[in-house]
């Protein structure tokens, strides 16, 4: 299949105005933006769910986490190498950057906690045991966070997967950090 990527002039009406403001927004339009263009609604779900979980009770390094955690385990090259160029802009540590690359354990304790529930929330399906949930909430977090782990892992799914099925080429922003497993 050859991937479509539209522009504002070539996109489905719908979805014009969600790739104008991300135009405006990020000074360029995401290769997998002008790919989930060609369907308005699941641009509009992906970021609609972006901006909620920019509104969750995960910070912005925690939110990162999550996303290169999820997309790691998903091999998701495109959103790996793209959060990782997220996480430097937002100053996260590098060698946390490097250790969620390399799904090694992170240097922060509350941290690899999270990065090891998102992990066991995706591969488990959301049925991690009773120990797994205890030992995140043991680190510091609550339900609210747990809920905000599921929101990410959702958001990263949605991505992802379209990213496997449609193979948008990886943008010359996030070249630097380019990923494979």
């Amino acid at each position: 299949m050859k991937t479509i990527l539209h522009t504002v002039a070539t996109a489905p009406t719908a979805a014009q105005p969600l790739l104008e403001g991300a135009q405006k927004s990020l000074g360029f339009i995401p290769n997998l933006f002008a790919a989930l263009a060609d369907s308005p609604a699941a641009l509009e779900a992906y970021l609609k769910l972006s901006d909620l979980l920019g509104q969750s009770d995960l910070d912005a390094t925690e939110q990162q986490i999550v996303a290169i955690a999820a997309s790691r385990e998903n091999n998701c090259t495109y959103c790996v190498a793209a959060h990782t160029t997220i996480a430097q802009m937002g100053n996260l540590d590098p060698a946390t950057i490097t250790a969620l690359r390399d799904g090694t354990p992170l240097p922060e304790q509350k941290h690899e906690a999270l990065r090891t529930f998102t992990i066991s929330v995706l591969h488990q399906r959301g049925n991690v045991t009773p120990d797994e949930l205890e030992a995140f909430l043991a680190a510091g977090y609550s339900q609210k966070h747990v809920l905000s782990v599921i929101l990410g892992v959702s958001m990263k799914t949605l991505s992802n997967y379209s990213n496997h099925l449609l193979n948008p080429p990886l943008d010359a922003a996030f070249q630097p950090n380019s990923w494979t497993k």
